[in-house]
């Protein structure tokens, strides 16, 4: 079925779309990545690295890996993550040590209680449900464990909110489309912000999953969120 917000897909709908999306451009989405944020994506994976705030050697899963850019980072910071994601294609143009699994982060092969942490880059758009997201993450991640998610935003700022809404909606599919050959995936990226909650309501359902001192912090401008959390 789909949205009446912005006509874009739900349940089902929406976890085959967005499969078979990632597996289309996996080829070239770094590259698009490095374009479309100028590299600011870099310093941005690295501050959520640094603000999971957990020890060396701490077992962390990073859900919608990806090609693997956080799994990368959480290694040169010594720690040992695994990369989950249910698009193939981007498991198979990975680039990191790291071990991967093809699979659901809304069903994670993981006991209860045995990782030390969790990441997410760029994804917590694209999965059918973020209350199951949290839920998931809750049951995974040990107690006093810790997690931290990294998506868009929008600033609050009126006119950075104006100059940031033209490059996004405009500009960047035009780049994506560019690089990738796939317009229709980059005309999804703007649109897709329409599946977040507000702010208040992201900080919200992770306490309502079970994590304490959640703290949401607006990165470049407002332009991206951070969000962090200790398992009770």
């Amino acid at each position: 079925m789909t949205s009446p917000r912005n006509g874009l897909p739900q349940g089902a709908e929406k976890a085959l779309a967005v499969q078979e999306m990632f597996d289309t451009i996996a080829p070239s989405y770094d590259l698009v990545n490095r374009v479309m944020t100028f590299g600011l994506d870099r310093g941005w994976r690295r501050r959520t690295v640094r603000d999971l705030a957990l020890p060396a050697g701490a077992r962390v899963v990073d859900v919608a890996c990806g090609t693997g850019d956080l799994c990368r980072d959480l290694r040169a910071a010594n720690l040992r993550p695994v990369g989950v994601d249910f698009a193939f294609g981007m498991l198979a143009n990975a680039r990191t040590g790291a071990p991967l699994v093809q699979a659901d982060a809304q069903r994670l092969p993981f006991p209860g209680a045995s990782l030390d942490g969790a990441t997410s880059g760029f994804a917590l758009r694209n999965f059918t449900s973020l209350d199951e997201l949290f839920a998931e993450l809750a049951r995974v991640v040990r107690p006093l464990g810790r997690v931290a998610l990294l998506d868009v935003a929008q600033p609050s700022q009126p006119l950075l909110r104006r100059g940031h809404a033209v490059y996004f909606e405009h500009v960047v599919p035009r780049i994506g489309a560019a690089i990738s050959g796939n317009a229709a995936a980059y005309r999804y990226l703007p649109e897709s912000v329409a599946y977040l909650p507000p702010a208040g309501d992201l900080v919200r359902m992770l306490d309502a999953a079970g994590f304490r001192d959640v703290q949401r912090r607006l990165l470049t401008g407002g332009i991206t969120q951070l969000l962090t959390g200790t398992r009770a």
